[in-house]
C-alpha cells in the first residue's frame, strides 16, 4: 500500500521513526570504544506522489550501525536514500556518554554522565554535527557583590552544537564547557575537594551570559569549528526560575542587534 499513487499533490520533508533504543559504541579519545544505548531518529522525505514508506527498511539499514563515525553515518544516509528511493535522509542520536574524571585534590576517579548528540542529513550536500550536554558549576557575580559573605551558586547546563571541517572529540568540547564555568562538577568528591570546589567557584563568579561569551570566544579561535551553537540554562537556588543565554556563529557580526538570526 506504501506504493499506491498518492493524489492530494503534498510532498513531505520528513517521515520515519524516532525513540527508537540503539546499542552503539563511541570512539573514546584516550582510545579503545565506550559502550552506550542511544535514542535514534531518522527519516527521509516522500514525493508528492507517494503514499508511504516502508518503515521496516530503517531498522534493516540501521543493523548496519555499530560505531559512531562521520563515515559511517554518511554511508547510513545513502543506504536509506537508496532503499527508500528518496532524495533527502535525515539522522539522529543521542546517548549518555561518561567521562572519566579524577578528584582535584583527593585525585579519586570517578564517571561523569554527559548527554551527545550527533545529527546528519544529506541531500544534494552532507552535513554532520555533533553536540554535548555538560553539567557545570555557576556562582553568582553580583550575590557575592553585594553579600557580606556567601554567594548563591548552583548547577548549570552547558550545551555546545558545532559543524566541523576536522574531527573534533566529545571530549574536546566538554573541556571547553567545564573550563569556563566557575568550577567543573565531579561524581565524587571528599571533604578536601568539596572545599576546592566551592573556593574556586568563589574566586570565579560568572553568569550564564559570561560562560555563554567565554565559551563563544574560545570556538571562534577552534579552526576545525566552521558553526556552533551555545546555551546555557542555570539551575537557579534562590529564584523560583531558571536562567539561560544563548549564541550561535554569527552573532559577532550583527553587534548589538542578534534578531535577526531568529528571523524565519
Amino acid at each position: 500500500m506504501q506504493n499506491e499513487k498518492d493524489f492530494r499533490n503534498v510532498p513531505l520533508k520528513r517521515v520515519g521513526i524516532k525513540n527508537l533504543s540503539w546499542p552503539v559504541k563511541v570512539l573514546v579519545k584516550g582510545g579503545g570504544y565506550q559502550h552506550t544505548v542511544a535514542q535514534v531518529s531518522c527519516s527521509v522525505d516522500l514525493h508528492r506522489d507517494k503514499r508511504g514508506i516502508h518503515m521496516s527498511r530503517f531498522i534493516e539499514v540501521l543493523n548496519r550501525l555499530e560505531a559512531i563515525t562521520p563515515n559511517v553515518f554518511e554511508t547510513i544516509l545513502d543506504d536509506l536514500m537508496e532503499t527508500l528511493e528518496a532524495r533527502r535522509a535525515h539522522f539522529e542520536i543521542t546517548f549518555p556518554y561518561f567521562v572519566s574524571k579524577e578528584s582535584p585534590v583527593t585525585k579519586k576517579a570517578s564517571p561523569l554522565k554527559v548527554d551527545c548528540v550527533v545529527e546528519a542529513e544529506k541531500g544534494e550536500v552532507f552535513s554532520f554535527r555533533i553536540g554535548v550536554k555538560v553539567p557545570v558549576h555557576t556562582l553568582c557575580p553580583c550575590s557575592k557583590e553585594i553579600s557580606t559573605y556567601g554567594a548563591h551558586n548552583q548547577r548549570a547546563i552547558v550545551e555546545i552544537y558545532v559543524a566541523t571541517r576536522k574531527f573534533v572529540w566529545f571530549e574536546d568540547l566538554v573541556e571547553v564547557a567545564e573550563k569556563n564555568a566557575s568550577s567543573p562538577l565531579f561524581t565524587l568528591l571528599k571533604r578536601p575537594d568539596e572545599k576546592f570546589v566551592t573556593e574556586r567557584a568563589y574566586e570565579n563568579p560568572k553568569f550564564v551570559e559570561d560562560v555563554v561569551r567565554d565559551i563563544a570566544l574560545e570556538l571562534e579561535k577552534d579552526k576545525r569549528i566552521s558553526w556552533y551553537k551555545v546555551l546555557v540554562t542555570s539551575f537557579e537556588s534562590i529564584h523560583n526560575h531558571d536562567a539561560f543565554a544563548c549564541v550561535e556563529k554569527g552573532d559577532f557580526a550583527l553587534g548589538g542587534d542578534v534578531s535577526q538570526t531568529w528571523s524565519t
